[in-house]
């Protein structure tokens, strides 16, 4: 089982970022796919996961900003980011639960990849 995380970079504050995460190794059509992130002196925090049927859930800190969307057919989960803000910059990780249980635990997710880095600049 693989996950991995891309399109991580530097932009500034206002822009946008689209990350990509690929899976392979796993039915990824019926897997729930999370991101993840983690700040530097920060606990690890959900940002926004979708289900194996499209359904999509975010934190509080990113609705509006943030949108989630999958392509099983290239077993790719999206996330694109708007109008991130200082407080976006984190390292990003995409993770897969395969009960769906429309989890903000990451202790639901099974597998991980590595993270990807966004840093926002203000």
């Amino acid at each position: 089982v693989q996950l991995q995380a891309y399109g991580g970079g530097l932009v500034q504050v206002g822009g946008s970022l689209r990350l990509s995460c690929v899976a392979s190794g796993f039915t990824f059509r019926t897997y729930t796919i999370g991101w993840f992130r983690q700040a530097v002196g920060k606990e690890r925090e959900f940002v926004t996961a979708i289900t194996y049927s499209g359904d999509t859930y975010h934190a509080d800190s990113v609705k509006g900003r943030f949108t989630i969307s999958r392509d099983s057919a290239k077993n790719t989960v999206y996330l694109q980011m708007n109008t991130l803000k200082p407080e976006d910059t984190a390292v990003y990780h995409c993770a897969a639960d395969p009960y769906s249980s429309q989890s903000y635990y990451s202790h639901d997710y099974d597998y991980w990849g590595q993270g990807t880095l966004v840093t926002v600049s203000s």
